[in-house]
């Protein structure tokens, strides 16, 4: 009988500890950037690799490598979202939400960065877009892959002003708030 509960005990607390590593190694999957907008400041986002993995992976690496530095935001609809980062890249990736068969839990509400992308499910290469106001309906069809911690106010701002050249949210070529860089700080 000793033994049996000593046995239990011991299974218990290789439980917990396993399950508290489990835990630490969620935590590790946060990451966070900072996206440096010319004339308005810096919008610090949390990446969740947890529930978007290639999309976090594909940001850092091009983020990293300066890719984004000098990209504008060149699509911007009041109420809706901002979207940048239009700029050549060759390599799309898998799109992680529901209807293309990945398990996504982020949803596209008032701050969500999500990843913008062709036709295509899997057409997505650097393009980003950062939510002005919920947008719910986006959920299952675009990989949102972090939320804004810090910033708000600067979308707030980049929406407000932004003067449009037609219903799809293009912004003048002259008119589009430049990424001054994006640094991924941890």
């Amino acid at each position: 009988m000793k033994k049996t509960g000593i046995f239990l005990l011991a299974v218990l607390l290789i439980a917990v500890m396993i399950s508290g590593c489990e835990k630490k190694e969620k935590s590790s999957e946060l990451h966070h950037a900072q996206i440096d907008i010319k004339d308005y400041g810096v919008i610090t986002v949390e990446l969740d690799a947890g529930e978007a993995p290639i999309t976090v992976e594909n940001f850092m690496k091009l983020a990293n490598e300066g890719f984004y530095d000098g990209l504008t935001f060149h699509r911007i609809i009041k109420g809706f979202m901002m979207q940048g980062g239009a700029g050549g890249a060759c390599d799309s990736i898998k799109g992680e939400f529901k209807n293309n068969g990945i398990e996504n839990n982020i949803s596209h509400k008032r701050g969500v960065i999500s990843m913008a992308r062709a036709s295509d499910y899997d057409g997505a290469t650097s393009q980003f877009f950062i939510m002005h106001q919920d947008a719910t309906y986006l959920d299952g069809d675009y990989a949102a892959f972090g939320h804004v911690t810090e910033g708000m106010d600067i979308v707030d701002k980049i929406c407000e002003e932004a003067v449009v050249t037609d219903d799809n949210g293009s912004v003048a070529v002259d008119s589009q708030p430049v990424i001054n860089t994006i640094k991924i700080i941890d």
